[in-house]
């Protein structure tokens, strides 16, 4: 397959985005106005391969390992939020156990997910807290992805992601987050300040793979 020698970026639409690097048959061309690392739609898998590949997750709401895993961002999200606060955890998979955690922890929170709690009422709501973990990087078009989650963020709400920051690297290819065919967006802390400034936000990046940012 012919690829063109620059592509348009699906975050910021800047037109020059130049190719950075290759794997599994896959380029990756990097933005130099947002820093978003992105693989070109025509090298997507189709919905029915994505959820093949998810099918596959095991993420138990009972499994420990799981829970502290999604700790990393429940802790620092539930010293932030008001009593009785209200969310949503999009995209969250066949074991929706982040939501357990926050509920739990005394707040309300729903699940949405495209292919396995696929109820769009819920997208039509406005929450103190919206969660993604390990969702983001799966964004096709991240320029849509990210309006659909911050139009269900209240003002001073907050939104919570994991997703890993791209490190320092001398082959982008080489780093393992590449490796899996439904990982399509990649972001820098940069690209993270892109996406905070464009929706009027404090961006808290509190490590490599948690940001949380609050809507002013």
């Amino acid at each position: 397959m012919t690829v063109m020698n620059t592509q348009i970026c699906p975050l910021c639409g800047n037109d020059h985005c130049k190719q950075r690097d290759q794997n599994h048959h896959r380029p990756f061309f990097e933005c130099d106005h947002c820093a978003l690392v992105f693989v070109p739609t025509e090298f997507h898998l189709s919905p029915d391969e994505e959820k093949a590949i998810y099918d596959y997750h095991e993420n138990d709401p009972a499994d420990a390992g799981y829970r502290n895993f999604l700790q990393r961002l429940t802790i620092p999200l539930i010293d932030r939020l008001p009593k009785g606060a209200r969310g949503i955890d999009v995209g969250c998979g066949p074991g929706p156990a982040l939501a357990a955690i926050m509920i739990e922890a005394g707040f309300s929170c729903s699940n949405y997910d495209p292919f396995f709690a696929p109820n769009k009422q819920l997208l039509k709501a406005h929450y103190d807290f919206v969660t993604a973990t390990e969702v983001v990087e799966h964004f096709c078009h991240p320029a849509d992805g990210f309006a659909q989650l911050f139009s269900l963020v209240k003002p001073g709400g907050v939104l919570g992601l994991m997703t890993k920051t791209i490190p320092e690297l001398q082959r982008f290819s080489d780093w393992h987050y590449t490796r899996d065919l439904t990982h399509v967006s990649f972001y820098a802390p940069r690209t993270l300040g892109y996406i905070a400034n464009q929706y009027h936000c404090e961006l808290e990046i509190l490590r490599s793979d948690v940001a949380i940012l609050t809507r002013r």
